[in-house]
């Protein structure tokens, strides 16, 4: 979870002196850096074929820059450790997708893809259990502020559970020979080829350019508008990084406060489990990312509407449950882009990343003297999500029509029914 936006509530901005638009500044800049490497990473991932070494190392660098943000004193320190800490973050999420990607067929994608995303969904509910354990308990223990142990607490997880997956994560199926069997290794790549008619290992990539599948990537609009979507949607949902601030409009203290930032959060996970096994189930995607999103809506609205505390709470689930459709569309996006995997690697990389545009923007949208009504951060919220549940629909009505050729083109050729599109 967003540790920056707990340690608000404890003394963060007071003991660096941030003034004004300097503690959104902060958030915003985690995305700079976020953005900047995540294509980078993918291509250097799908080259080096070693998820193994390659993510937990990145995030063994990750938990070291979290420790040393618990160190710093100024506002300038605070904006470096954040930049950072979303240059190695990157190489995290889309890595994680291009991985699961290599190893699981479409219809299996979605339930693994909320595995890896519930993580974050339980870290909200958990993290503020845990928060509210160290900000009460800790403050003032060996000198330091009780917000400083927050992050050295979470940099030394993080570095525990990185050392250990060094000898829990797999290596792509063409390389992967210290967890399975020969056997094993060839079922993997039949069960891809069974899936999209082509394995990766026989993947022709282009060799005319020293970085394949950067530009098939670039070149595909579809690549661009989910990019977008998602752009739209991460504005929608950038109130996850400031739920403890919409919690504290409830007008408890702030060890309640995060104590009550938990369960919307494990009702999130919940949700997003149960649509994401259903989507796999059915195959079907579009209908799998909008509802969650319009019950988001009809959170958003409720926030706007009432000041009365039981409406504002019930809000702020249905607010949380929206996620679903974040997971959804991740999904969708790595199913669209089956082959080539370096094709695959630079899509996913790209959407995710430039996604975050909408969080830099999102950093912005929940300003103090906004609130505590913060009328106008959910309206925007409004608008987003319903731009997005349009850019899907219309993308379904393009992949449609994709599947409707491809069908056409079999019949007219006698051939069996192949690839499709999954709507």
């Amino acid at each position: 979870m967003c540790y920056f936006s707990v340690a608000r509530i404890k003394g963060f901005e007071a003991d660096l002196h941030l003034k004004g638009q300097q503690f959104n500044t902060v958030l915003s800049v985690f995305y700079v850096g976020y953005i900047l490497m995540q294509i980078p990473s993918n291509l250097f991932l799908n080259y080096i074929g070693r998820p193994s070494i390659y993510l937990p190392t990145c995030m063994v660098l990750w938990g070291v820059i979290s420790c040393l943000t618990g160190t710093t004193q100024s506002f300038t320190g605070a904006l470096l450790t954040r930049f950072f800490l979303g240059f190695v973050e990157a190489t995290f999420i889309p890595g994680a997708l291009f991985l699961l990607s290599k190893w699981y067929k479409r219809s299996e994608l979605g339930l693994r893809t909320a595995l890896l995303s519930c993580g974050f969904l339980i870290s909200n509910s958990f993290g503020s259990l845990m928060a509210s354990g160290i900000l009460s308990g800790m403050q003032g223990k060996l000198g330091h502020a009780a917000w400083r142990w927050l992050f050295y607490i979470e940099g030394a997880l993080t570095m525990l559970v990185a050392v250990i997956a060094i000898f829990v994560i797999p290596d792509f199926p063409e390389n992967s020979h210290y967890f399975f069997s020969p056997e094993e290794i060839r079922l993997a790549k039949l069960r891809m080829q069974e899936d999209v008619g082509v394995s990766d290992g026989e993947e022709t990539e282009r060799k005319d350019s020293r970085f394949p599948g950067l530009y098939e990537a670039l070149g595909d609009w579809r690549v661009y508008w989910l990019a977008l979507a998602l752009i739209s949607l991460a504005i929608s949902i950038s109130f996850t990084a400031f739920f403890p601030t919409l919690t504290q409009t409830l007008g408890y203290s702030p060890t309640i406060t995060l104590l009550l930032c938990a369960p919307p959060w494990g009702f999130a996970t919940i949700v997003a489990f149960a649509v994401s096994r259903h989507s796999d189930k059915t195959g079907e995607r579009f209908f799998h990312i909008v509802i969650p999103l319009f019950i988001g809506i009809i959170g958003f609205v409720i926030a706007i509407s009432t000041m009365r505390l039981a409406a504002r709470y019930v809000a702020l689930f249905l607010m949380a449950q929206s996620c679903a459709g974040v997971i959804g569309l991740l999904t969708w996006s790595s199913n669209t882009f089956a082959r080539s995997p370096s094709k695959r690697a630079v899509a996913l990389a790209f959407i995710n990343g430039f996604s975050q545009l909408g969080s830099i923007a999102g950093s912005y949208m929940w300003q103090k003297s906004w609130g505590p009504t913060y009328i106008r951060s959910y309206a925007i919220c409004i608008s987003a999500n319903g731009l997005c549940i349009v850019m899907c629909l219309i993308f379904r009505q393009v992949l449609a029509n994709h599947n409707k050729h491809l069908e056409e083109r079999e019949a007219s050729a006698a051939r069996p029914r192949g690839y499709r599109y999954l709507l």
